[in-house]
């Protein structure tokens, strides 16, 4: 690739076991026990661990968007249908906490990450409008959480649209419940 050469990212749906390995790959690689102190201060991390079964039943219900360079997998964004708000215990408070609000017709998304090699390309703001495209017209909005310490992640959900429902303790820790319209 030429020294200026843009690389071409492509956004889909995950069709295969392959990616689905590649999505639980990068998540293993961004977890705050894979990052160091400072990293997950400057880059951010990601919370809950998946396991190949509950992310291909998951993509079954839903299917994940993944942003692809070539063949490898370099972003993910995991839909989550309310079906699923038992099996993962870290989220189960948020499902709680969603019937207290007033937001109606919604999909969860469960987690976000981008490879670090592809950081600040427009990867995650390219995730969230294919995930967009792909829940308009079936879901009003896209929900998810992020842990209120993870000041990297917060700032760039703010910045592609989402909006504060509220703050609420779980877990002994902070959460930012937050919404994104599809439409």
């Amino acid at each position: 690739m030429a020294k200026n050469e843009k690389k071409v990212i492509r956004y889909a749906t995950a069709t295969s076991e392959d990616e689905l390995k590649q999505i639980l790959s990068l998540q293993r690689a961004n977890l705050p026990t894979s990052v160091s102190p400072k990293e997950r201060e400057k880059e951010g991390f990601v919370t809950v661990v998946h396991d190949l079964d509950v992310l291909t039943r998951m993509n079954d219900a839903c299917p994940h968007i993944i942003a692809k360079d070539d063949d490898k997998v370099v972003g993910y964004a995991l839909s989550m249908t309310d079906g699923f708000k038992d099996e993962i215990s870290v989220l189960r408070p948020m499902f709680t906490e969603l019937e207290n609000v007033n937001i109606q017709n919604f999909i969860t998304m469960g987690q976000i990450c981008v490879a670090k090699t592809h950081r600040k390309q427009g990867v995650f703001r390219g995730l969230y409008n294919a995930m967009k495209k792909a829940s308009y017209p079936k879901y009003d909005a896209i929900i998810t959480e992020v842990d209120a310490t993870n000041s990297r992640s917060l700032g760039a959900h703010y910045a592609v649209g989402f909006e504060n429902v509220c703050t609420y303790h779980s877990l002994s820790q902070d959460w930012e419940l937050i919404s994104l319209k599809t439409s």
